[in-house]
């Protein structure tokens, strides 16, 4: 009885200790960025996923001043090698996929903040170099105003017959493009090695002169040039919440599949404001920081560890319309096939329009 209640005890001694030495380590870590006094980062606009909170909640609880500059996740990682000793950026956040990508290519440096315990494994590098903060399942945003006629597309297999332009963006340097690629493959059967349904689809799709080249964006839509676009859902929420009538809009997940993935940070490994940067990574994985981004429409990675308010929970998508909604299961794959991917667009699906 007695081993027991030592054993008991030193388990609890340890645990206080831990839990002192990682307060120390958070208030280290703070103090060193309050002195660097700034973040920058690159693909993390006010606009996407409410990064304005946190960068509004940041300056505010530590002083720390902040630019971005918006890219995507492959110029991100471009970015980050080509500056080096003289980097602009701190910190980024990229598709999924780029995570690994960003690791072998030795351009980030690792931390894990104090929820770590708390993300999937298989939303994290288990060194600590990424690691999801949110997800993102790709939808379509239509604006109904705008469909000749046609009825909403619920669906992957209605895009085929309806008058309307699709838009999906450019696949050789956009996550959310390339996934809205996969998401379609995996509504016809194929999978992370065999794009070749969603291929099809859109080569139909431009033949048919209905793909449009616009870029799905704030910009774009509200200019009407965006009839049907294939965003995440959380980009799809946040630009229908920001029109001019956003009755006009349906944001909804095709119901005969989708892929569900996210985005993650990187720390540059060449940072000017490392520690900047890491206490931003600790921010965003800290509950204020989780309902920042569910704020801006994006399901947080610790959902299951916290309450969201009721009034952020009630403007995401209802859980039904996920139930077709797949993992990537083959992320060495998917990074390989993603790579190929710009190739075949251009051979088999661009060459088509009209």
């Amino acid at each position: 009885m007695k081993k027991l209640f030592l054993a008991s005890l030193l388990g609890s001694t340890i645990a206080m200790c831990t839990a002192a030495m990682a307060a120390d380590d958070l208030k280290t870590l703070e103090a060193a960025a309050k002195a660097e006094g700034a973040v920058n980062s690159v693909g993390m606009p006010d606009d996407w996923a409410n990064w304005k909170g946190t960068w509004e909640d940041l300056a505010k609880t530590y002083g720390l001043k902040h630019i971005d500059t918006d890219m995507s996740s492959a110029q991100e990682i471009a970015k980050f090698a080509a500056e080096k000793d003289n980097a602009s950026a701190d910190i980024g956040d990229v598709g999924a996929a780029f995570g690994p990508i960003a690791v072998k290519q030795g351009v980030v440096q690792p931390y894990k903040p104090s929820t770590w315990d708390q993300v999937p494994a298989w939303a994290k590098d288990k060194d600590g170099n990424w690691a999801l903060a949110y997800t993102g399942t790709i939808a379509f945003i239509v604006n109904k105003k705008l469909l000749h006629g046609s009825e909403a597309p619920t669906k992957w297999a209605d895009l085929k017959t309806g008058k309307y332009k699709v838009s999906i963006g450019d696949v050789s340097t956009a996550a959310q493009a390339a996934n809205g690629v996969l998401a379609a493959a995996l509504a016809n059967g194929g999978d992370e090695k065999n794009l070749k349904p969603a291929l099809d689809l859109f080569a139909d799709i431009a033949k048919q002169g209905r793909l449009s080249m616009s870029n799905p964006t704030i910009a774009t839509m509200e200019k009407g040039e965006i009839e049907v676009g294939v965003v995440w859902d959380f980009n799809g929420l946040s630009y229908k919440a920001k029109m001019a009538n956003p009755d006009d809009y349906v944001v909804l997940i095709p119901s005969d599949g989708s892929v569900i993935s996210g985005y993650t940070t990187i720390i540059n490994k060449y940072a000017k404001n490392p520690n900047a940067a890491k206490l931003a990574r600790e921010y965003i994985f800290s509950d204020a920081g989780q309902i920042n981004l569910a704020k801006g429409n994006a399901r947080p990675i610790r959902a299951e560890h916290f309450t969201l308010p009721a009034d952020v929970k009630s403007k995401l998508l209802p859980n039904e319309q996920y139930k077709k909604v797949t993992p990537i299961k083959d992320a060495d794959a998917w990074e390989k096939t993603s790579k190929g991917l710009p190739q075949k667009w251009q051979e088999e699906v661009i060459i088509n329009m009209q």
